[in-house]
């Protein structure tokens, strides 16, 4: 690495993949939780000899060797590191002072440091204790899609005849002399790639994409029977809910009962586009249930759910995701979860091409509500569409109930534990859960209460490393939802006219109410 390259990494800061560490002589434990967080998710490169601010104050000139070797002997020692991550270091003459480079490949196992499970979120290393999401962090590691799956003995008698026929029906219609309009059963079969062959095994059959877009109910049921999409409306009965809907059946007939069931709910809205009129909810409605589709991991038993309620339209489904945090456009690469289902659904125009659904929704949730719509990606996706109250609409009538406390969330959905007994009545039991959120949700509790929050609070609310709670009270003095008063140690952030308090608001509700679906 030259000193130019330095110089446009300390100016882009700490990320995902970018670690700063002070290190005056040897690496201390920290600098190895991050190599094994770094090898658990997409890799990375530590900077020894460099502030959290992106100052260098470089490490002992004289000691450069031993600190290499010492990072060595400590990856390979079999008694820290289960199994071995596989690093590279390199040394940087920068400015008259002497930086180490570490770079982290990404593992195809999960990796444990002292035993310990560590996940990067954002540019936080996260202690990982959950089994389900240890599973999740194995599900993501894998080096195969699990659409591509073969099961040797599923037959064309095992899938339905009406679907194939459907499925060859609409891909005619969308483009007039498609080349499955003309081919046999098998070759269609064979083109889809939903028969294959595993090139490693041998196996040659019908794998597991075929059989969730094309399969008989009771095939689907036994080779897959965790997959169930759970649709829920809760607007009057905020315990229990008003209507659901529970589609455990192939993708085409999924597709059009969901789509189905979140349009009888959501009221219609047209709104001019570029001069043409439109109808977001028909965007919403589409968009929301394709994505959930293509993109789940059907491996997981994590259960899918889209959720109407009188703060957002929201989907939540399990991912295997290299990244980690909130997803804005243009800030990330599509990737799909999988390509063979993706594809037919392209093919048949359910979808549109990788990306253009994000793209939609936020277009379709700016027409609708007038505010973008939020996507969270990592072993649990969650897309929110914010809607006001009197959006959602249901024929049952009755009671509603305000839930005050904030309950536990499962390890499944928010990707951390609440440490019980932690709250003492004024405390929210915000830490463990995951930062961002916690870190938005103590601002919201303080500036309600307040009209002001400090980092150090933040801190203690939350147990979030206060680098992250710092900037992310930047992020929001940048957007002009804060403002800072006072200089370090009298610093404090007060709200500003633009501060959306709703915003704060829906990650608590969103929270509660997830715990208590989750919990029946």
């Amino acid at each position: 690495m030259t000193p130019d390259e330095l110089t446009q990494v300390l100016r882009n800061g700490e990320t995902s993949t970018v670690e700063f560490k002070r290190c005056s002589d040897i690496p201390h434990a920290d600098t190895f939780e991050t190599v094994c967080s770094f090898s658990n998710r997409m890799g990375g490169d530590i900077y020894l000899g460099i502030e959290d601010d992106g100052s260098v104050s470089g490490v002992d000139g004289q000691r450069v060797a031993e600190i290499e070797r010492n990072i060595a002997n400590v990856a390979n020692n079999h008694k820290l590191f289960s199994p071995a991550p596989t690093i590279e270091t390199e040394h940087i003459a920068y400015d008259g002072r002497t930086v180490v480079r570490i770079w982290v490949s990404p593992s195809s196992s999960v990796i444990r440091f002292k035993n310990v499970v560590y996940d990067r979120v954002a540019d936080t290393d996260v202690r990982i204790d959950g089994d389900i999401q240890i599973s999740q962090m194995y599900i993501r590691k894998q080096n195969y899609y699990s659409e591509r799956r073969i099961f040797r003995y599923v037959t064309p008698f095992d899938l339905r005849a009406d679907l194939i026929a459907r499925m060859r029906n609409m891909a005619v219609a969308q483009r007039a002399g498609h080349p499955w309009a003309t081919m046999s059963n098998d070759e269609l079969f064979r083109s889809a790639k939903l028969y294959d062959r595993d090139y490693v095994t041998g196996e040659e059959g019908f794998n597991l994409a075929a059989v969730l877009l094309l399969g008989k109910d009771e095939v689907i049921s036994s080779i897959c029977p965790a997959y169930v999409t759970d649709a829920i409306v809760r607007q009057h009965d905020e315990d229990r809910y008003d209507d659901r809907l529970m589609v455990r059946t192939n993708l085409f007939d999924a597709y059009d009962q969901l789509v189905d069931f979140i349009k009888k709910y959501l009221p219609d809205r047209f709104a001019l586009e570029r001069g043409k009129r439109t109808s977001p909810r028909e965007i919403i409605a589409r968009e929301l249930v394709a994505n959930s589709l293509m993109h789940r991991e059907y491996s997981s038993p994590v259960v899918a759910r889209i959720i109407m309620d009188g703060q957002s339209i929201r989907t939540i489904n399990a991912s295997r995701s290299f990244f980690e945090g909130r997803m804005k456009l243009g800030e990330f690469t599509p990737m799909p979860k999988n390509p063979i289902i993706a594809d037919v659904l392209l093919q048949t125009g359910i979808a549109e091409k990788l990306g253009s659904g994000l793209r939609n929704l936020v277009k379709a949730s700016e027409l609708y509500t007038g505010v973008e719509p939020e996507f969270v990606d990592g072993d649990i996706f969650t897309a929110t569409i914010p809607v006001k109250r009197s959006d959602i609409s249901t024929n049952t009538g009755a009671r509603t109930s305000q839930k005050e406390q904030v309950a536990s969330v499962p390890d499944a959905v928010m990707g951390a534990r609440v440490e019980e007994g932690m709250s003492t009545g004024n405390e929210p039991p915000y830490r463990q859960l995951d930062p961002i959120w916690a870190i938005f949700m103590s601002v919201g509790r303080q500036v309600k209460a307040r009209g002001m929050v400090t980092v150090p609070q933040v801190v203690k609310d939350t147990g979030v490393d206060v680098r992250m709670v710092r900037k992310q009270l930047n992020t929001l003095v940048e957007e002009g939802q804060l403002k800072v008063e006072g200089k370090t140690r009298n610093r404090r952030y007060v709200s500003t006219p633009k501060l959306n308090l709703r915003t704060y608001e829906a990650y608590k509700d969103q929270i509660n109410r997830i715990a208590s679906e989750i919990h029946g």
